[in-house]
């Protein structure tokens, strides 16, 4: 079996092939750290930490370089409006930036170059591209001359044309062409600046990710640049035109693009009310439920975000908590099963689950293949111990499930740091027994003391589950 990924340049689902057999360099635009990272941000940092564990789960070595956007348009105004430098506020928010990778449990990438790190690089490229007559300075600002690009809008799959329909042109813009793009930018008063050879200025956004991602990963041609949906035009276009500019190599083999995200309907937005922040979304509602909701659509679906479908990854979790309580009453020495069994359903359970994500990392289909195999684990319980080997078929298929949930969607990170103690273990069996007694004031009164410690209790017609809290 090999892995298909959509390919958004040609627009069709392609075998993956490496450029170098086993060996994965991936790109992933980051963010730009002008405020905290939302919802939307967590949609794409996960999905793609996703995709490189599972491409590291099917063999391959994954090099994964994310970018950090700390000179923007953005990043001056905030600074501007908070009487503070661009560098004071960007360094704030890159500080949150972490504090968010951790609360998601998502790892940071190999390299996760800052743009005012790479301003040299940047230079020289442009300079490049003013050698090949690809682009030109005026009064301090350089330009990316499009039409001398003859596939620009490839990517997105847009005629000079129709772009043009699109475009304002600016009073006083002092481009050839109104498509031409700002590679350079002159400095403004109180603007970060540096020294270039068309005097001092910033670089344009564009050229950021060309050079980072080229830098970092060692190549003039990635195996895979991915990044959200709205990054298409001009963002990613641009991109590529300006490396395929320079060097004259496909600048990227595959591009992944995930859909974007909206809260009931709409677009996120503060003057709506509706600007959910990471650390808010994690703090209501679990890192897990959270991760569930981005699991249930393909990453290439758009998503809404709403409290019934929030709702409904919660009681998804609930179904792995459910059996993972089940099968610990039942097994009581984990260490008597360190040799998982060959067991007919769970190899099953493992194939398709394969099949699912080498179909376009189809997370739908994965987790649907997690949940089958959580009915039919049940059943096999509920069947009651027809051979010496129960409990260790028991735990070969609990050990799975709980693996290809914890190593390839990264659920369950806060279990696996935290040890149910002997005593959390002692009054959860008290708080069981109160139930079966009928004793719910002691059963309510464990219950807090359950919570106190971390433990959320739930008492389901399965019986009781919990989870750390």
């Amino acid at each position: 079996m090999s892995i298909h990924i959509f390919n958004s340049l040609t627009r069709q689902k392609e075998e993956f092939i490496p450029l170098h057999d086993k060996v994965v360099k991936m790109y992933t635009c980051g963010v730009t750290v002008y405020d905290q990272c939302h919802i939307g941000h967590a949609r794409s940092l996960y999905v793609f930490d996703v995709i490189r564990r599972y491409l590291r789960f099917r063999g391959y070595q994954v090099m994964f370089v994310r970018n950090i956007t700390d000179v923007d348009d953005k990043i001056i105004q905030k600074a501007n409006e908070s009487k503070k430098t661009s560098q004071q506020v960007s360094e704030e928010q890159i500080v949150k930036y972490y504090e968010d990778l951790k609360l998601l449990g998502v790892n940071p990438g190999d390299a996760e170059p800052k743009a005012t790190e790479n301003i040299p690089e940047m230079i020289a490229h442009i300079q490049g591209l003013i050698a090949k007559d690809m682009a030109y300075a005026v009064d301090g600002d350089v330009y990316f001359n499009v039409r001398k690009f003859d596939s620009y809008g490839k990517l997105s799959g847009q005629s000079i044309d129709r772009m043009l329909e699109a475009v304002r042109i600016e009073k006083g813009d002092k481009k050839k062409d109104p498509l031409d793009f700002a590679l350079w930018k002159k400095s403004k008063e109180g603007e970060p600046v540096w020294d270039s050879p068309w005097g001092a200025g910033r670089p344009g956004w564009h050229i950021e990710c060309s050079c980072m991602s080229m830098k970092h990963l060692k190549t003039q041609t990635l195996d895979i640049h991915a990044g959200g949906r709205d990054l298409i035009f001009p963002h990613h276009e641009n991109e590529l035109a300006q490396s395929e500019g320079l060097t004259g190599k496909t600048f990227a083999k595959y591009w992944i693009h995930h859909g974007l995200l909206t809260i009931n309907g709409q677009k996120m937005s503060k003057s709506l009310g509706n600007y959910i922040t990471i650390k808010n979304a994690v703090d209501k509602y679990g890192v897990d439920t959270l991760k569930l909701f981005f699991l249930f659509s393909h990453y290439a679906s758009a998503i809404d975000f709403n409290e019934e479908k929030v709702q409904d990854a919660k009681k998804a979790l609930d179904k792995f908590d459910i059996l993972f309580w089940k099968a610990y009453s039942i097994i009581k020495d984990k260490s008597l099963y360190q040799t998982t069994k060959n067991v007919d359903f769970v190899e099953k359970a493992r194939t398709d689950f394969v099949a699912a994500m080498d179909d376009d990392f189809n997370t739908p289909k994965g987790l649907a293949v997690l949940f089958d195999l959580i009915s039919t684990t049940h059943k096999y319980i509920d069947a009651g111990k027809r051979h010496d080997d129960y409990e260790g078929v028991i735990f070969t298929a609990v050990d799975a499930l709980e693996h290809i949930a914890s190593d390839i969607f990264g659920l369950f990170a806060k279990e696996k740091e935290v040890a149910l103690s002997p005593e959390l273990e002692a009054l959860l069996d008290d708080r069981k027994q109160a139930r079966a007694d009928k004793d719910f004031k002691r059963s309510d009164e464990l219950r807090e003391a359950l919570k106190q410690k971390g433990i959320a209790v739930e008492d389901t017609k399965n019986g009781q589950t919990w989870r750390f809290i």
